[in-house]
């Protein structure tokens, strides 16, 4: 049993501690900006709280967490109260926020300074594969850290592996979300297209789906987007957010995202009509106005 510290619970954060303790059977102290939250997780899973990173942090023998950007992440490792001034050497973080791959060499620069290991692992699944700890994670960092790290992730991942050092777990992320995008913008106008032409959709899915058309995205989302339900899922608003950091990392590297940039815009109606929450699978709703 080790004693971890997870930093973040919300919509993924809160089931991913949950699964430390009733997968791990670890000793989890938790931090949240929300104390509410907080102090609802351990009413739940057992386990203590923490008022600030730093203290969450203190003694531990991993630091998890899971937060929304950049900005967020520095705030709660390296700003006022942060944890990496309370990580003992020797230990590891590991943070599943999807982020830039710089952030991940800042601070794992960091990390090395001051004695103790970092891993980038973002994770994809969404909230779904939270609850179930069936989650898929990208890890990047030393071969070391990651080892000693992979055994407490796998209490909510099905799938872990380290694609390289820091920052690699980052990118790869990105790999998947602009995979994601051209999926569901071209399931999308499948769908559209076959509405239009007077099919019955969820026979033309049912067919295509055991073909080479076949995706996560429709075996799980063609339904719902049909019966023009949009409440399922990762929402506009993060999509966007995952999708400025492909589209900033590929005009750092030199890589051409012509349909990511394309389906970025495309979210952005979406929002201007009033789906900033709604899930991804909503670029049907703009072909449908």
């Amino acid at each position: 049993m080790a004693k971890v510290a997870f930093l973040g619970l919300g919509v993924m954060g809160f089931p991913m501690a949950g699964h430390l303790v009733a997968k791990g059977c670890h000793e989890v102290t938790v931090f949240n900006r929300t104390p509410a939250k907080a102090k609802a997780w351990t009413e739940k899973f057992g386990g203590k709280t923490a008022t600030t990173p730093e203290a969450a942090s203190e003694g531990q023998d991993f630091v998890m967490a899971c937060v929304g950007n950049d900005d967020d992440l520095r705030a709660i490792t390296i700003g006022a109260d942060g944890a990496f001034a309370g990580i003992k050497p020797g230990a590891i973080f590991v943070d599943h926020t999807t982020a830039s791959a710089q952030v991940a060499r800042e601070l794992d620069a960091e990390a090395t300074r001051r004695g103790f290991g970092f891993v980038d692992a973002p994770v994809s699944g969404g909230q779904a594969g939270a609850e179930k700890g069936f989650l898929t994670v990208m890890c990047g960092g030393a071969e070391d850290a990651y080892a000693r790290a992979e055994p407490i992730i796998a209490a909510y991942a099905r799938m872990c592996k380290r694609l390289g050092p820091a920052g690699a777990g980052q990118l790869t992320k990105m790999v998947n979300q602009i995979c994601i995008a051209g999926v569901v913008e071209g399931l999308s106008e499948g769908i559209h297209f076959a509405k239009k032409a007077g099919l019955d959709v969820d026979a033309v899915v049912e067919v295509i789906s055991k073909g080479a058309a076949q995706s996560w995205q429709m075996e799980n989302r063609s339904k719902t987007m049909n019966e023009g339900r949009f409440d399922f899922g990762f929402a506009v608003e993060w999509m966007r957010k995952d999708l400025s950091i492909c589209i900033s990392e590929a005009r750092r590297n030199g890589a051409s995202l012509p349909v990511t940039s394309l389906v970025d815009a495309f979210y952005s109606e979406v929002e201007k009509m009033g789906g900033r929450r709604w899930d991804t699978s909503s670029l049907l709703a703009r072909l449908e106005r």
